[in-house]
């Protein structure tokens, strides 16, 4: 996560290289390798992390009318293994790979969002919804089945969940009925939070991955002044 000049980029079909830092795929998985420096505290972020799909989502999705965003869950269930030297940690266990892209930045086109992800026993469950910045509304409630097939279901109940430590709103959805609870939120910062959920969908308790992204708080220029502090900016 650092931002690094055009010159030390890289990429064709199956690499995509940023300074030491790097991904390619082999064939049957994804192999992420990182070579960083943390930060505001400088030490060492090193290590492997293999992202082997059970299902390759082959469809992207626009989130705009006019399709300047897309958002593509390229494997809505995979194997997980992470393996870090610096520090010295490891697991594994089951995961997800999905990607956003598009023509403009995030920021000239939402002013938040909430997203979700469930693996259920049969299928895996993505919930996206937010406000676009011209203030319109947009969702999406997909399911997945193991063939990485997808179909269009109705969206949960709304549920809300209490706000994150930088105030936050935090959205998600859970059958009628019942309620979401925040399990652990890994990830609490001024403008996105990043939690794990217990909830009840589509007839199952499940645990949920959820996260929220306030783009009109990233807009802020107080927000934006802060950002090399946690993404340092490399000149080489």
């Amino acid at each position: 996560m650092t931002e690094r000049p055009a010159h030390r980029m890289q990429r064709d079909a199956d690499h995509f290289q940023v300074g030491p830092s790097g991904l390619h795929w082999d064939g049957d998985t994804l192999v992420i390798d990182i070579a960083e420096i943390s930060a505001p505290l400088p030490y060492k972020v090193r290590g492997t992390v293999r992202v082997r799909p059970a299902m390759i989502g082959t469809t992207a999705f626009a989130l705009d009318p006019a399709g300047r965003h897309r958002w593509h869950p390229v494997a809505p269930r995979a194997r997980v293994e992470v393996e870090m030297t610096h520090p010295n940690l490891r697991w594994s266990g089951p995961g997800y790979f999905d990607s956003n892209f598009g023509d403009e930045p995030l920021e000239d086109g939402f002013d938040d969002w909430h997203w979700s992800r469930a693996h259920l026993k049969n299928d895996v469950a993505v919930l996206y919804e937010g406000r676009r910045r011209d203030g319109t509304p947009f969702d999406l409630a997909l399911k997945f089945d193991a063939q990485g097939r997808w179909h269009d279901v109705v969206q949960p109940a709304p549920a809300m969940l209490p706000r994150t430590g930088w105030r936050i709103k935090r959205a998600t959805r859970a059958d009628a009925g019942h309620a979401a609870r925040v399990i652990k939120t890994w990830i609490d910062a001024p403008f996105y939070a990043r939690s794990a959920l217990a909830t009840r969908l589509f007839g199952e308790d499940v645990r949920a991955v959820h996260e929220s992204l306030a783009l009109g708080r990233f807009r802020s220029p107080i927000v934006q002044s802060m950002l090399p502090y946690r993404m340092p900016r490399a000149i080489w």
